[in-house]
């Protein structure tokens, strides 16, 4: 007998087509905008501020004067030998966030992630513009005209504009914003700062605008790896199938147990509020971001049903196969893997503030000169030659006083006071001289 050979094409990526959230309302949608607000104030606000050092001068707050090769954080100044203290801050970061996701899921992705924000902005200017879910459905399925070349151009255009002014506001935490907007009046920017204003303002672009939710569902690390952080006390979205099933729509008012059937009316518009598009009847998936809206809407569509709310919402595996209260489900999420995250939390902030507040304002090097030699010089001294310098961190001139000892005649050729400018790094060049029968041949620490 003879067949036809059969092939499979395998499909790697399955593109479901732009997803078209719909809007919500509600508690859990009203803190996701709160910190939206929150988080956008801090970044767009945080770079006008301005701080009056100890000498009386005005200088911006935070700025990150690579040129210089310093970190202005409000009252302190940070030089690169301070790296150690940004290390300290990234090992909170990390460990923040191993806490909170091992306490509630993917909390930070759904409420302060800044792709999910920069998301929510730019579908928030979406809607305004091509009107609601369905209005811009039909839009995108309509044929080109000029009413949708126009409503498309000026969403595209409200985009681009606060895309340019993100990145706008990232170049002027690194060159003074004042600086940058007059440098915008002129159109004289610098090479650097017009490459780094289109490249962030690009990306926030294409990342907010254009992926959206590939982002996070393809892109994103931490979507891959936080299984491994969940555990059957997590805090999760989850859909209660024992409440819920079987599913069926019904007259409002109608009893759902007469009628066989569950509270969930299958309306489907948890899944039409979903930025990811996924459908959390189906159980958790990494896809998931935790932001809740479905939440919302379903706790919506029970109010109008008269049934209780809860059907969708936040509750452990463990709680939900074995009736747990909340205030029960709240107990058992201190456990083991909570409290060593807390502790060492806690642990390395200690570790933080107490390197921050200990921390010593003068930072200086002693490198001995390799281009000049050990030398004889005058009345039959030996002289070496250092280089030392000396870093200010105050934000006011300070005078210095060298002095070298160690050995018996050891005595200094150079001078031995010096002033260094606030918030200045200055290198010194610094002749020891000592007797030349004053220590047997060799090599002697000296301080």
């Amino acid at each position: 007998m003879h067949g036809k050979a059969q092939t499979a094409r395998v499909t790697l990526y399955r593109n479901k087509g732009k997803i078209h959230a719909r809007s919500t309302r509600g508690r859990f949608n009203s803190l996701r905008w709160a910190m939206v607000w929150l988080t956008q104030l801090v970044f767009y606000g945080a770079c006008w501020l301005g701080w009056t050092d100890d000498g009386g001068a005005t200088r911006q707050a935070l700025l990150f004067d690579i040129a210089h090769e310093k970190f202005y954080l409000f009252g302190l100044v940070l030089w690169p030998q301070d790296a150690l203290l940004l290390a300290i801050v990234l090992i909170l970061a990390a460990t923040g966030l191993f806490l909170v996701t091992a306490v509630a899921g993917r909390l930070f992705c759904g409420f302060a992630c800044p792709q999910t924000v920069y998301t929510s902005i730019f579908m928030w200017i979406e809607e305004k513009i091509e009107g609601n879910r369905s209005q811009r459905m039909k839009l995108d399925q309509a044929p080109m005209s000029a009413r949708k070349l126009g409503i498309k151009a000026a969403k595209f255009g409200a985009w681009g504009a606060l895309s340019l002014w993100t990145g706008f506001t990232l170049v002027g935490y690194f060159t003074p914003i004042k600086e940058l907007v007059n440098e915008a009046m002129t159109f004289s920017f610098g090479p650097w700062e017009l490459f780094w204003i289109f490249f962030y303002g690009g990306f926030t672009y294409l990342f907010a605008g254009v992926m959206r939710e590939q982002v996070c569902k393809y892109m994103c690390p931490y979507a891959r790896f936080q299984g491994v952080m969940f555990d059957p006390d997590t805090l999760v979205i989850t859909y209660d199938p024992e409440r819920g099933e079987p599913r069926g729509a019904r007259k409002k008012g109608a009893d759902p147990k007469t009628l066989n059937k569950g509270d969930c009316v299958d309306c489907g518009i948890c899944v039409q509020v979903c930025p990811t598009g996924i459908d959390i009847r189906k159980g958790l998936q990494y896809e998931c971001i935790g932001c809740a809206a479905c939440i919302d809407v379903c706790d919506d569509v029970m109010d109008k049903m008269g049934t209780p709310r809860g059907l969708v919402r936040y509750a452990t595996q463990n709680g939900m196969e074995q009736g747990w209260t909340p205030k029960q489900q709240r107990q058992h999420m201190l456990r083991p893997r909570v409290l060593v995250y807390g502790g060492l939390l806690g642990a390395v902030t200690v570790w933080f503030v107490a390197r921050l507040t200990m921390r010593n304002p003068l930072t200086f090097d002693v490198i001995r000169d390799r281009g000049v030699l050990a030398r004889v010089v005058g009345r039959g001294d030996v002289e070496n030659v250092y280089r030392l310098q000396i870093m200010n961190a105050r934000e006011t001139p300070q005078t210095f006083e060298v002095s070298a000892e160690g050995l018996p005649g050891l005595t200094l050729s150079s001078d031995s006071s010096m002033e260094v400018g606030p918030t200045e790094s200055r290198w010194i060049a610094i002749r020891v001289q000592l007797p030349y029968e004053g220590a047997a041949p060799g090599s002697h620490p000296i301080h």
